[in-house]
């Protein structure tokens, strides 16, 4: 009586189990719709505030050529120990 039980679950369950596994592991591995619109999305703020922020430097630049040097943070703190011991 046990073959009759067990003959269906290894032809018919087992193989079944395997393939649905598969295609969940196969979904969940694709970007939806929705993700490449988000990612599409993501891509061009991120190309428009780098061009906000080439814009912004070549500004700066511009009025000061040495504004980079002000903002390192090793000079900065040279600075301030210097302003602090006067």
């Amino acid at each position: 009586m046990e073959p009759f039980f067990i003959v269906p679950i290894v032809v018919i369950g087992l193989p079944w189990l395997i393939f649905h596994y598969i295609t969940k592991w196969k979904q969940a591995a694709t970007l939806t719709g929705s993700d490449e619109k988000l990612l599409d999305e993501l891509h061009d703020a991120a190309r428009r505030l780098d061009d906000r922020l080439c814009t912004i430097e070549r500004i700066m630049t511009a009025e000061n050529p040495d504004w980079r040097q002000h903002c390192l943070p090793e000079q900065r703190s040279e600075r301030r120990m210097l302003t602090d011991g006067e």
